[in-house]
């Protein structure tokens, strides 16, 4: 009997444990809310999404801006197209679901990822779209192989569009897996493969060679080697399918920026001006010397809409003509040194840069009224290696960008830090706009950056590589001071001794200088 009785508890048990079980599922499908057949994510319905759709194709966004409304419209495009398919599209606000977008480590620029088979922790980054058919190419194209671009091209009319043609010998030799991988990676161009003698012994060519072609016009060549790599044909193909020189506006914008080229060469340049065809000019035959290497952008300082960019390089219209140069990794700027910005003095320039041998351009904020007085440091370029150099104080630095999503994500765990180590006098928390003042220090690493400056008399800088939480800063920080302070013993007694040389070698000087009198 008390078999029976246990029996009919653990039923009723689990009959209460699948009603309960049930209920949220119910609930969550009323809580997955669409539109225009994309949904709607949130923290709270996030998973069962995961769990439900074999392919989810998530799009992260940070609402009014340029990209995010451009990646929006594809969407809406790209969802009507892949009804009733196991692809389903899904949005993300990181503003809105800052906790979210933190869980899944996506709090940087605004990104494209796809969730296979419920797995959250690999996604697979998708490139940004220019339009539904980008998506859609690109599903297609990592679903397929590269025998889905063979086409006869001798039957093909000439393309106002950019094609990209692969000859090759051999349809399974390893240069056609590295094209197609470029080709998953670059959806919005055509890519087409052949093995036609015919079409491609008119452009003088042989085979295992990439060629771009616009209305039957070869516009360059890549002879594919055995070490070529996948990014190296993305950066070819890349460069290749831009203008020598393009202008900065809202619609090349993206385009500029997300170039795998990083070395970027700014021509700040009013295009009503007399001299600007000549300045052009010029600009443009440097630009052809250092294709794939250096990215050649002008901006109009007439254009009204180019003043944030103006802003962020603080060039003022009546500066102009100026040349500057950045690398999208570091943000280090350099100025061409020169009024004179003629062929040769702009070659000059770019050689010295990539040689390293061109000096950054210094400049800094005006220091700003009571910037000590808060629990977090405001620094600037003229005040920063004053206190974080200071031998008496352990300083810690965070190095940001104001634009960047994931700098400001970062400000609230700094002010926690610098209230948690607000009774410690021996320790300074500051931050640092990289963007406004540059930084002549050469191991930040990427924005934003935690950098430790030990209270040593030599100038240490030491980035911090751990997790983002206040009792891990905490322990790295007193770990560090820790090792500086044995250092400093030492420190102190080489400067001990150093004194004391110093003050016998004038002490020796002295009663040399009294024996001649």
């Amino acid at each position: 009997m008390r078999r029976l009785l246990l029996l009919g508890v653990t039923a009723s048990c689990l009959c209460v444990f699948v009603v309960t079980d049930k209920q949220p599922d119910q609930q969550a499908d009323k809580s997955s809310p669409e539109t225009d057949g994309v949904l709607q994510l949130k923290k709270g319905n996030f998973n069962r999404a995961l769990r439900k759709h074999k392919q989810l194709l998530v799009h992260f966004y940070a609402p009014l801006t340029r990209e995010g409304h451009q990646v929006s419209n594809a969407f809406e495009g790209a969802a009507e197209e892949l009804q009733g398919s196991e692809v389903k599209l899904a949005v993300i606000d990181q503003n809105k679901e800052k906790e979210l977008a933190k869980e899944l480590d996506a709090t940087g620029l605004p990104a494209i990822r796809l969730y296979l088979s419920g797995d959250k922790h690999n996604p697979v980054d998708c490139p940004i779209p220019q339009s539904s058919a980008s998506i859609l190419t690109w599903l297609k194209r990592r679903a397929g192989s590269a025998t889905d671009l063979i086409a006869d091209l001798s039957q093909s009319e000439a393309s106002e569009e950019l094609r990209v043609i692969g000859f090759f010998k051999e349809l399974d030799h390893d240069y056609v897996q590295v094209f197609y991988a470029a080709a998953i990676d670059l959806p919005d161009l055509n890519f087409v493969v052949t093995q036609d003698e015919e079409v491609i012994s008119k452009y003088g060519l042989t085979h295992d060679v990439v060629l771009l072609l616009k209305k039957s016009e070869l516009i360059q060549a890549y002879k594919m080697m055995p070490q070529t790599s996948k990014e190296e044909l993305i950066i070819f193909i890349t460069v290749y399918q831009m203008d020598p020189v393009t202008e900065y506006t809202g619609e090349t914008a993206t385009q500029i920026l997300t170039a795998p080229v990083l070395n970027h060469a700014l021509l700040f340049v009013n295009k009503s001006s007399a001299d600007f065809k000549d300045i052009h000019m010029a600009f443009s035959s440097a630009a052809s010397a250092f294709r794939l290497k250096i990215l050649f952008v002008f901006v109009d300082v007439d254009e009204p809409r180019n003043g944030r960019i103006m802003e962020y390089f603080r060039v003022r219209d009546f500066e102009a003509p100026l040349i500057r140069m950045i690398n999208l990794t570091d943000h280090v700027t350099y100025q061409l040194p020169s009024d004179t910005l003629d062929l040769q003095t702009i070659k000059t320039f770019c050689q010295s840069y990539l040689e390293g041998k061109a000096k950054p351009k210094m400049q800094s904020e005006p220091i700003p009224e009571g910037w000590d007085k808060q629990p977090v440091k405001e620094l600037v370029g003229t005040t920063l290696e004053q206190v974080a150099f200071n031998p008496n104080k352990t300083v810690f630095v965070l190095f940001y960008l104001p634009y960047s999503h994931e700098s400001r994500a970062v400000f609230p765990l700094w002010e926690e830090l610098a209230e948690a180590l607000k009774e410690r006098e021996d320790v300074v928390v500051a931050r640092i706009d990289a963007s406004a003042n540059d930084i002549n220090l050469s191991m930040q690493g990427a924005y934003p950056s935690l950098c430790l400056f030990p209270a040593l008399h030599a100038e240490r800088v030491v980035v911090y590589p751990g997790k983002r939480k206040v009792e891990d800063l905490i322990k790295f920080l007193d770990k560090e001071m820790k090792k500086a302070k044995k250092e400093r013993v030492k420190e102190d007694e080489d400067r001990r001794k150093y004194i004391e040389a110093m003050k016998a070698e004038e002490a020796k000087k002295a009663n040399e200088s009294k024996d001649e009198l």
